[in-house]
């Protein structure tokens, strides 16, 4: 998808299209041998110019959507040990800056909340934009410790977590 730039002169929104964006992740597990993959079913999120240009971002995934196509271990990843979905049932990532660095990509510094803590990012995305229509792409590792995962009975679970995302997202009306 081709970047366009142009000098907005009113605020635009853009919301995620669910069915075509996705949020996933891989952490490597039994001493680094296999990395379990997994993915959440589902997400929300926007991404709103304002008339300065300016952006701004977010998205929420529902923790509980987890799925990693094994139930058993969904279970488990859903419980205390990890992600906490009773409690914390959401999974947030808002920016609090975003800057343009060139060549369709982007400097987003923001925070991750996750399991009642709060670690900042900083990623860059590459951004596609036409009149209507937006994509957004980035990857980062993080360590699932700083977010309070530290269950790893015999040291099985190695770090650092993968974590891959896909935003669609269309100008609302």
């Amino acid at each position: 998808m081709e970047t366009t730039h142009t000098t907005n002169t009113t605020a635009t929104r853009w919301l995620l299209e669910p069915a075509h964006s996705s949020a996933e992740f891989r952490v490597p597990n039994f001493w680094g041998l296999v990395k379990v993959k997994g993915r959440f079913d589902r997400l929300d999120g926007w991404l709103e110019i304002d008339e300065n240009g300016d952006r701004r971002l977010e998205l929420i995934i529902d923790a509980a959507s987890l799925n990693t196509g094994n139930r058993r271990r969904d279970q488990h990843l859903r419980s205390a040990d990890f992600f906490d979905t009773e409690r914390h049932p959401e999974i947030r990532f808002r920016s609090t800056s975003v800057s343009d660095i060139g060549t369709g990509r982007l400097r987003v510094d923001g925070e991750l909340l996750a399991v009642g803590n709060r670690v900042e990012l900083t990623l860059e995305p590459s951004l596609g934009q036409t009149e209507d229509r937006a994509e957004i792409d980035v990857s980062t590792s993080i360590d699932q410790r700083r977010l309070g995962m530290t269950w790893s009975p015999l040291g099985m679970t190695r770090t650092p977590t993968k974590l891959t995302a896909h935003a669609q997202l269309r100008r609302a009306t």
